[in-house]
């Protein structure tokens, strides 16, 4: 049976995982990543939402239920993970890397 988790960090707590649902992460990060432009400012973490919400598969989204949550463990782990960036402004705006 194929392991429905996936092993997450957090760039606020460096070293520290957590296991969560992984279809679900991955329709967060694949919306996620869609939306997000690759250049400086980026998008408002309520904009990407907004945009995001859309692409989300209503089975694991009902509604757009968790999203919020969903997106910012996602944030959290891509930008530990060096694949998104925040810009230098307020509020927190977000771009791919590379």
């Amino acid at each position: 049976m194929p392991d429905d988790k996936i092993e997450i960090e957090s760039i606020t707590t460096p070293g520290r995982t957590e296991r969560v649902n992984r279809a679900k992460y991955m329709a967060m990060r694949d919306a996620l990543l869609a939306v997000l432009p690759g250049e400086v400012p980026g998008l408002t973490v309520a904009d990407a939402k907004a945009a995001l919400l859309p692409r989300l598969p209503e089975a694991l989204f009902p509604q757009g239920s968790t999203a919020g949550w969903w997106l910012k463990a996602v944030q959290l782990d891509l930008e530990a993970k060096g694949v998104i960036r925040r810009a230098p402004r307020k509020p927190v705006h977000l771009y791919r890397t590379g």
